[in-house]
């Protein structure tokens, strides 16, 4: 770990994942550890996470971690900023949420997400929803756990990951990117290509993660084995 940069997902990776979004539960040991792993690694601790970065720090903000939001593409201040067009569109996912009890329709500086978690039934409504959305304003559609994302159609957490390890601080070192969600594959990928590895959390599955954690206790038990042993 001395030579890492270490990315870290969110959701499902730093803390468990919920039914809804303002539903999860950050446990107090988490910050203490990641600013002390911030210092032991030099600076070179990324969370990288779907959410806005606001709301990441709104749960959880560590005094001298970087926080990168939005698949990567809210870096360094700089996030795009939701059209007209989009906003325009934001009923038409709304009306899925009235016309199905559980849905949740998250509003995020780039687009929006609409989750499905307490609502699996509405899985279908929810996806053609977010694909009209994203045909109608030039944006994907990226399928998460339970939700799909309306994002730029540029930009991700792999593109993000490539553009970071072009820092003057962070060249010569060994990515590594830990996440659970299909979206995390790009992140996988490109740690991969770049010499770096993979680890993902969660029940094993076809991907680009060299390693496996089976869960949030068992990243957390990695992260405090990996601060003592850069010590």
């Amino acid at each position: 770990m001395n030579n890492a940069v270490l990315f870290l997902d969110f959701d499902g990776t730093l803390v468990p994942i919920a039914d809804r979004p303002d539903a999860i539960s950050v446990a107090p040991s988490l910050l203490p550890l990641l600013e002390q792993l911030q210092v032991k690694l030099e600076g070179r601790v990324v969370l990288l996470s779907g959410r806005a970065t606001a709301d990441v720090r709104r749960w959880l903000n560590p005094s001298n971690v970087r926080v990168v939001g939005s698949h990567g593409l809210e870096r360094d201040g700089a996030a795009p900023r939701r059209s007209a067009a989009f906003d325009e569109c934001l009923p038409y996912l709304r009306e899925v949420q009235v016309q199905h009890a559980g849905v949740i329709v998250e509003e995020k500086p780039f687009g929006a997400a609409i989750h499905f978690r307490e609502a699996p039934d509405a899985e279908a409504a929810c996806h053609a929803a977010a694909v009209h959305v994203a045909a109608t304003t030039d944006m994907r559609v990226l399928p998460g756990k339970m939700v799909f994302e309306i994002k730029p159609a540029d930009g991700n957490k792999g593109t993000a990951i490539v553009a970071m390890m072009k820092e003057p601080a962070f060249t010569l070192r060994k990515p590594v990117f830990i996440g659970d969600d299909v979206t995390d594959e790009y992140g996988f990928a490109a740690v991969r290509d770049l010499g770096g590895a993979g680890i993902l959390v969660g029940p094993e599955r076809e991907t680009a993660a060299l390693f496996g954690l089976e869960a949030v206790d068992q990243v957390h038990r990695w992260l405090t084995q990996a601060c003592e042993e850069t010590a």
